[in-house]
């Protein structure tokens, strides 16, 4: 089939590789239109970041096309359920056969099935799991490590802490500045004080994100009110969680898996909402049965570039689940307190969100803006960014590209200006991180590609890069595909100097301690211009002061969950380049995506 297929409504466009998917199944089969259509639809809503399809959203859909093989109309949902279940390729859970059609009407991939269904096995299996604990040691360790009588917010971390010494797993949720990474120091203390010397795996889904979590524990491990030898024992060096599994390129295939288990005793996994479904799932499976897992993450960020919205399942996205009896008993044993209901224990004794920030004061524009975005209230969003009265918080209303181009001239000189003319490559990096443009698209004017180009033009004129050729002395990069051979993989950012013993350029990318590697440019895998990139890109990251330019139409991208994010990777001031219509549009339109993984973690049907 040559043409494109549309689903009304749905803004949802087939291409040939469905198609094709769709035919293999057919011929596999001898099923009908109705499971030709099926299979079409999930494998275009899987590469979308979907895990499965409800049927119940496209019964009835109309379809515009021209293929004589499709149906015009989606079946009723009874009559298209009862098609899918005679085929002899969809099968309920358990089967064996390439689609899984559950009880609930969602119809699965099954390697996707499989997937979800494994996670949340192994993460109800792990809520459930506790630990014995000498609570007259930890309860004096919790006193050291945490100061008496904080009261309010500031609870929440030690309470975070007591979660993860009693519970197989332990989920970390806050925004920007909670302390999130502060708290994991100390909650490998006081294990390690209960236990012994323990096998930590400290990982994240991209290498910056690493390297951010290994510079924090080691950062808060100099003051950590504990002896000598625990603070010997605390690890000091994270990975991708690719290369913590052992991850074979190009293949599923890994090292560690549900057979051969990771030797560790304990995983902590940062920036979590990044993790797709696939590599979450492979994660557990490769836990050992008595190892703790502890997730941090903020729920409100961005959901993964592939598949799933893991996080945002866990956490059951805005809803509120009251602790359990038993938790909360366990909580004022050590002075603190929790609300709770009548339920019994479960996930929700495992999930503790930070609320209090200590990056931001409330009197923060940046801490009022990301509040209110998640609020989705868009008046108040704008009162904000039109008031002119938050020192860290600037907004710009512009109309054309030309527009933009022309008052963007004296911001990027700023932003760059120490970066390009600093001497050591030591302080390039610092002061690369310091500045960042941040944009939804790719594509465009007001895409990366689009303003990378600008800013090299402005950079250029101003004298502050001389280009000659694709490669430059100043060139930040972004590496866009994994090369295990070089170390080198999606998301790490590098950049282009000249060496000053040979004169020739060399990519250079940091490394632990503060050095830096060089590799050859011919040699570099994919990669980018980076004085811009996408908010997708920059999860994982932050940087004193950004600059966040919204497209000047209304696109699918525009979620609040990326204004989130993009607005939260500024520590100290943001900038935000935006028309009201659209920065409002934005914030309106959640993430949606479609799974079961919220059901199965939280009973629903």
């Amino acid at each position: 089939m040559d043409k494109a297929v549309r689903l009304q409504g749905k803004g949802l466009f087939f291409e040939p590789i469905d198609i094709h998917f769709a035919r293999f199944i057919e011929d596999l089969s001898g099923s009908g239109k109705e499971v030709l259509l099926a299979c079409a639809l999930v494998s275009r809503y899987t590469r979308e970041g979907h895990i499965c399809i409800d049927l119940a959203d496209f019964s009835g859909t109309s379809i515009v096309h021209d293929e004589k093989d499709l149906p015009q109309r989606c079946p009723d949902l009874a009559r298209w359920t009862s098609c899918l279940k005679r085929s002899p390729v969809v099968g309920m859970p358990g089967e064996g056969t390439p689609l899984v059609l559950d009880r609930d009407g969602r119809l699965y991939l099954r390697r996707y099935w499989d997937y979800e269904q494994r996670l949340a096995d192994k993460l109800l299996d792990s809520t459930g799991r506790r630990f014995p604990v000498n609570r007259d040691l930890l309860k004096r360790g919790l006193n050291r490590m945490f100061l008496p009588g904080g009261g309010g917010d500031s609870d929440w971390q030690k309470i975070a802490a007591i979660t993860a010494v009693f519970s197989g797993l332990t989920v970390v949720t806050g925004g920007p500045g909670t302390g999130k990474t502060f708290v994991v120091s100390r909650i490998l203390a006081l294990l390690m004080e209960q236990s012994g010397p323990l096998r930590v795996a400290l990982t994240a889904p991209t290498g910056k994100a690493a390297q951010r979590l290994q510079e924090s524990v080691l950062s808060s491990a100099q003051g950590l009110a504990c002896s000598d030898d625990i603070r010997r024992f605390l690890p000091r060096e994270a990975s991708t969680i690719h290369r913590l599994l052992g991850m074979v390129p190009g293949s599923s295939r890994s090292r560690y898996w549900r057979e051969h288990p990771l030797p560790v005793d304990v995983v902590v996994v940062d920036e979590a909402s990044m993790v797709a479904l696939p590599l979450m799932s492979r994660l557990v499976q490769a836990l050992g049965k008595n190892a703790r897992l502890i997730l941090l993450g903020d729920k409100n960020q961005l959901a993964s570039v592939e598949a799933g919205y893991v996080l945002g399942d866990i956490c059951d996205l805005d809803r509120h689940h009251a602790y359990s009896p038993s938790f909360r008993s366990l909580m004022e044993h050590f002075g603190c307190e929790v609300e709770a209901g009548s339920g019994a224990p479960g996930l929700q004794d495992s999930i503790i969100e930070l609320k209090k920030t200590f990056r931001f004061t409330p009197e923060s524009g940046i801490y009022q803006l990301s509040s209110a975005v998640n609020e989705g209230d868009s008046s108040r969003c704008m009162e904000i960014l039109g008031s002119g009265t938050y020192p860290d918080l600037s907004f710009v209303e512009y109309g054309t590209g030309e527009d933009l181009i022309d008052s963007l001239r004296e911001r990027i000189v700023e932003g760059y200006r120490k970066y390009l003319e600093a001497s050591s490559i030591q302080e390039k990096f610092m002061l690369f991180d310091s500045f960042r443009v941040l944009c939804p698209l790719r594509a465009g004017p007001f895409g990366i590609q689009g303003l990378n180009s600008t800013i090299e033009q402005i950079l250029l004129e101003h004298g502050l890069i001389s280009k000659h050729g694709t490669q430059y002395h100043g060139r930040p990069i972004l590496i866009t595909a994994n090369d295990y051979g070089l170390r080198l993989f999606n998301g790490d950012i590098g950049i282009i100097l000249a060496d000053d013993e040979e004169g020739e350029l060399g990519a250079f990318f940091q490394v632990a301690g503060g050095r830096a590697r060089k590799v050859s440019p011919v040699r570099l895998p994919a990669h980018e211009t980076s004085f811009a990139m996408t908010v997708h890109k920059s999860q994982g990251s932050e940087y004193d002061a950004v600059v966040l330019i919204l497209p000047s139409r209304d696109s699918p991208v525009m979620t609040r969950e990326l204004v989130y994010t993009g607005i939260t990777r500024a520590k100290k001031h943001l900038q935000v380049w935006a028309r009201p219509e659209i920065f409002s549009a934005g914030i309106s339109r959640r993430i949606e995506r479609s799974s079961g993984l919220n059901n199965r973690l939280w009973g629903k049907t």
